[in-house]
């Protein structure tokens, strides 16, 4: 599992002076990283837990991987909680992309955003925020498969953003990936 420091520093890598949410939850992430004893437990609720999302780019780099999350109901991008046996916290987001997805992913991985996210109770689960750090990766095919966590899989264009009702810290995240490039 991912130690708490060596998070926090990979988490530093992320800096973005006019995106003053994820600047936010950035700040409330090393918060968290520092001062709770269990950051990375699915059973801390207060005040969350570190989670991390993928941002899969296809190999044209015009379209992104989305889900729609089979709880949530809604189009997200794959993510989830880390576990024990991921080494370290970008490899937590790649397992859990291929995980959700199946896709093919290049060996890059950047730090792209940060967003805190509140999760609606669930089955013995209270109301809870992820503290979510979100990488891009790159596809490298159009390949995907539907996992028993959502009801589909689909890449989108940013001219779709809206009709799969993307959230803004996703928007943002994927504008500066490519203003960035900071996959190439």
């Amino acid at each position: 599992m991912p130690d708490a420091q060596t998070v926090a520093s990979t988490a530093r890598q992320f800096r973005d002076s006019a995106d003053g949410a994820a600047m936010k939850s950035l700040e409330l992430i090393l918060q968290l990283l520092e001062c709770s004893p269990a950051p990375f437990s699915r059973d801390h609720f207060t005040p969350g837990h570190i989670t991390c999302s993928g941002m899969v780019l296809a190999p044209d780099g015009q379209r992104v991987l989305l889900v729609h999350h089979r709880r949530l109901e809604r189009w997200l991008l794959p993510g989830g909680h880390v576990e024990a046996t991921d080494p370290a916290i970008e490899d937590a987001a790649r397992r859990e992309v291929v995980e959700e997805t199946a896709a093919v992913l290049t060996a890059d991985a950047v730090i792209a955003g940060a967003d805190v996210h509140g999760i609606p109770a669930k089955r013995g689960e209270p109301y809870h925020l992820h503290h979510d750090l979100l990488f891009a990766f790159r596809a490298t095919a159009d390949n995907f498969a539907v996992s028993e966590e959502s009801h589909a899989v689909a890449w989108c264009t940013p001219a779709e953003f809206d009709r799969y009702a993307i959230p803004a810290n996703v928007r943002r995240a994927y504008q500066r990936v490519m203003s960035q490039g900071l996959l190439r």
